[in-house]
């Protein structure tokens, strides 16, 4: 089987004309037609995945962040990124990212996320500019709780529901109520207005920075970042999609998902 075979499955599943303009998605390292045995589905591929792969056996890694966000400005091995290419080319291992046309795609990453947090009746939260001949695509989902609980309350839970040591909760209400939570993966705070649009009592994303912090205040939102990280959820459930596709279609290849967590923060 060749690598192409899934990629072209997946881009059925999320087309790269999903992706947000200028988002770095598909083949990152390698080629298309290179033999595939083994798939490691990874969030990140950092030089700790790529032992992992090796010593796995695998000879593609599927990524959700891709690999390659900046051009490499030379190829001095001394420079760790540099030096784990050349650790995958030496390994033929091929590496395909993809981002956003993942978090937009229906059943993908941000249904995952709202299916986690117990979203019902959950609708998309901001339209993809990446799919513009497709207006339902969209980024981000936001949905009603099953049952009403606090922002506070709420928060906590997001602590054991996405298994992280700690999270920021930007909020001056946090006894108000919440019926209604908005949910985007990644860095979603350019995109707090949608959530206030839509009648979000809460907005969960990551990667807030301090002065957006005091703005989704002054307006009136409560928000809960649990870190970039939570798009881990995503290896399961790609892993579970690749085997159900290689059974359909009869693949001999066999899927795992990396056991690292590749997080770079730490709570103390």
């Amino acid at each position: 089987m060749l690598v192409r075979e899934l990629v072209e499955r997946f881009e059925q599943f999320a087309p790269r004309g999903w992706a947000e303009p200028g988002d770095p998605v598909g083949l990152q390292l390698g080629s298309l037609d290179a033999p595939v045995h083994k798939v490691l589905v990874t969030l990140d591929v950092r030089p700790e995945v790529v032992a992992e792969a090796i010593d796995v056996g695998a000879d593609f890694i599927f990524a959700h962040h891709p690999m390659m966000f900046h051009p490499a400005k030379n190829l001095d091995l001394a420079v760790p990124q540099n030096q784990m290419y050349a650790t995958l080319l030496q390994h033929h291992i091929t590496v395909y990212g993809a981002h956003t046309n993942l978090d937009s795609a229906p059943n993908g990453m941000n249904d995952w996320l709202a299916a986690a947090l117990g979203l019902q009746h959950t609708t998309g939260l901001v339209p993809s500019n990446g799919a513009t001949a497709t207006p339902a695509i969209m980024m981000g989902r936001v949905g009603d709780l099953k049952k009403p609980t606090t922002v506070q309350a709420f928060a906590l839970r997001c602590k054991t529901i996405f298994h992280v040591g700690g999270l920021r909760l930007i909020s001056h209400t946090p006894d108000a109520p919440v019926t209604r939570v908005a949910v985007l993966g990644g860095s979603g705070g350019p995109f707090y207005q949608a959530a206030i649009a839509q009648h979000a009592d809460v907005y969960v994303t990551g990667d807030i920075s301090y002065h957006p912090g005091h703005d989704m205040i002054a307006a009136g939102l409560s928000v809960i970042d649990p870190g970039h990280h939570i798009e881990s959820i995503c290896k399961p459930h790609l892993t579970q999609l690749f085997q159900q596709w290689a059974q359909e279609n009869d693949w001999p290849i066999t899927v795992q998902a990396s056991t690292l967590n590749t997080d770079p923060f730490t709570f103390l």
